[in-house]
């Protein structure tokens, strides 16, 4: 199982619609605004880095009012 925190950057005033419709998509297991730098925090899970990467590029980019991602992989040292 691959988890990874995905960091959201949104249009002025879109932060809390972009985490309540990203919060209902498969294999996101928390979606939250929040201040700073980025406007949405989520973290996800998937199967393989494969899935990660479609469940990022064909789910999450296409909510409306998002302008940019980081997708951060858990790693474990």
């Amino acid at each position: 199982m691959v988890n990874a925190y995905i960091l959201i950057q949104t249009e002025v005033g879109k932060a809390a619609s972009v985490a309540a419709e990203i919060a209902t998509i498969p294999g996101v297991l928390s979606s939250e605004d929040v201040t700073g730098p980025y406007d949405v925090i989520v973290r996800a899970e998937a199967e393989t880095v494969d899935d990660m990467g479609q469940l990022v590029v064909a789910r999450i980019q296409n909510v409306s009012g998002i302008t940019r991602t980081l997708t951060c992989p858990v790693v474990h040292l």
